[in-house]
């Protein structure tokens, strides 16, 4: 069903795409009632993949027969699809759109941290860190390099933010994720063994042969600007840390946990 925007008069149907915001599209009273907007066509295509629910589509009019028409097709019966100009969109939504393409999907359930945590080998917890671009870009990291799930604070980025989505490529829709509560402590009662990646004159160095004998394993990574709460650090099995050159003390959140996720992989059992 095709619904033409010609003015900023809105249709009701396009309020998630322009109005509210994310702390009203997650509906923090009702989660499973919360939405999210995916951008572009290959993202919301994982979404579907991995079974989450369109409610809409927005696009720009020369995508209907282009990059949006596979979407359209995948859409059940009844789903509008709003098109406009380009011009009259990004004045609608305050941005240009990615591809041309937003969808607003049904959130889903999470799984509990015992679900994430079953059969896991390898995690990456993620603790306060709210830069979108960072959030999605360890996302993509941690699929890229075969770890098993994610964990995050509750003050950390909500993964199904738009630019995190899109950042990560699709893959939050991809690897298991969940929030986090109880602390590090949960995951030692469920038999694995945490890694703070953090600056310590005792810590054990991220090439230490040590650390790949271990069967289960979550590597906790904080925020660039503090690094990970003393608390945090106290509470983990081990401190590990990425030897530096240069007089370098530290790299960007996303590419420390991707250094950390390629030396910590999982490896076929010899």
């Amino acid at each position: 069903m095709t619904v033409e925007i010609e003015s900023l008069e809105q249709e009701p149907g396009v309020a998630v795409y322009s109005s509210l915001t994310e702390a009203q599209l997650r509906n923090r009273l009702e989660p499973e009632r919360g939405v999210f907007i995916a951008e572009s066509p290959k993202v919301i295509a994982m979404a579907l993949d991995a079974g989450y629910e369109a409610v809409s589509l927005l696009c720009e009019r020369r995508h209907i027969t282009g990059d949006a028409a596979p979407i359209i097709a995948r859409l059940p019966e009844g789903v509008p699809v709003y098109t406009g100009e380009r011009s009259l969109l990004s004045r609608l939504t305050g941005y240009t759109l990615t591809r041309g393409v937003l969808c607003a999907m049904r959130r889903r359930p999470l799984p509990g941290v015992e679900q994430v945590c079953r059969g896991a080998r390898r995690l990456v917890v993620i603790h306060g860190v709210c830069d979108t671009t960072n959030v999605g870009a360890i996302f993509r990291g941690a699929a890229a390099l075969g770890f098993d799930g994610v964990l995050l604070s509750r003050d950390a980025c909500d993964p199904l933010n738009r630019r995190a989505a899109r950042v990560s490529m699709g893959t939050v829709f991809a690897v298991p994720w969940t929030w986090l509560d109880g602390g590090l402590e949960r995951l030692r009662a469920l038999g694995i063994t945490t890694l703070a990646m953090a600056l310590h004159r005792e810590a054990l160095t991220l090439d230490d042969p040590r650390l790949l004998e271990l069967p289960r394993l979550a590597i906790v990574m904080g925020t660039e600007g503090d690094g990970l709460p003393q608390e945090v650090i106290d509470a983990a099995d081990h401190v590990v840390t990425i030897p530096m050159a240069r007089g370098v003390d530290s790299l960007n959140v996303a590419a420390a946990t991707a250094v950390a996720c390629w030396q910590l992989r999982p490896r076929p059992a010899t």
